[in-house]
């Protein structure tokens, strides 16, 4: 009778091919272009540039002056009512939104430099020009409204 040696355990074939996929994994993962807080923080502002111009829109179509305010979170959109209230709007495009990016402060100030809580967009075209600025961590990104209906983002 003969006997077989059996040893159990992998062969250099089945070990090359295991270290060949660990390193394209590896490979993938290192070379996967990363997120950039700068790049977040202006998409988020381009939105947000976007969706104010929209809002002014909005106010003069509706012949109601229409607000935008930051909250924990996110921001979001009224309406004054005819009582004088702030209703907030429940329009797909101006519902409540939570911020795309890591948002960890924002600032509200007109051209005289008073701090305030809202951005106001009333029924005419020409406006107060207005500085929304958006900071994550040490990044900050401007949404500045040129006070004739546009909104642009700048970086200071």
């Amino acid at each position: 009778m003969t006997r077989r040696n059996q040893q159990s355990g992998f062969t250099l074939l089945e070990m090359m091919v295991v270290l060949l996929i660990v390193g394209m994994l590896i490979a993938v993962v290192t070379l996967m272009p990363s997120r950039n807080r700068r790049t977040d923080l202006t998409e988020e502002a381009q939105r947000l540039a976007s969706l104010l111009e929209s809002a002014g829109d909005e106010a003069q179509v509706r012949s109601a002056p229409v607000s935008w305010q930051p909250m924990g979170g996110g921001y979001r959109f009224a309406q004054r009512a005819e009582d004088g209230k702030w209703q907030p709007m429940t329009d797909d495009l101006f519902k409540p939104h939570r911020w795309g990016a890591e948002v960890t402060a924002v600032s509200i100030r007109y051209t005289d430099g008073a701090a305030v809580s809202r951005v106001v967009l009333g029924t005419e075209s020409m406006e107060v020009p207005v500085t929304i600025a958006l900071s994550s961590g040490s990044t900050q990104v401007l949404v500045v409204g040129t006070g004739i209906g546009n909104f642009i983002v700048r970086t200071p």
